[in-house]
């Protein structure tokens, strides 16, 4: 299992269009091949930055599949215009847990 963190800055006063975006976005990863959940989680500190965590089977679910689709295209158009700059995504496996 992988999960891709994406830290997302929005454009102040963007952050109702940015959730809004998501929970529209929802249907794309529900389908995308290898997609297992998601979860977006809002910063205290900095409250126009985000972070989605999208759970996928393999990394290329993610960085083939996922980003070569349509769906892909239109997650962008539901989100894409409430970046302040473009998202830092990266991927990570879980070593240790329980502690």
């Amino acid at each position: 299992m992988i999960t891709e963190i994406a830290q997302i800055d929005v454009k102040p006063g963007m952050e109702n269009d940015f959730e809004a975006g998501v929970k529209s976005a929802v249907p794309l990863f529900k389908r995308a091949k290898g997609c297992k959940g998601a979860s977006l989680q809002r910063s205290h500190e900095t409250p126009t930055r985000y972070r989605l965590f999208l759970q996928w089977e393999t990394l290329e679910n993610h960085t083939v599949d996922f980003r070569g689709s349509a769906d892909f295209q239109e997650w962008r158009k539901l989100v894409g215009h409430c970046f302040a700059s473009p998202p830092n995504v990266e991927h990570v496996t879980e070593v240790m847990r329980g502690f």
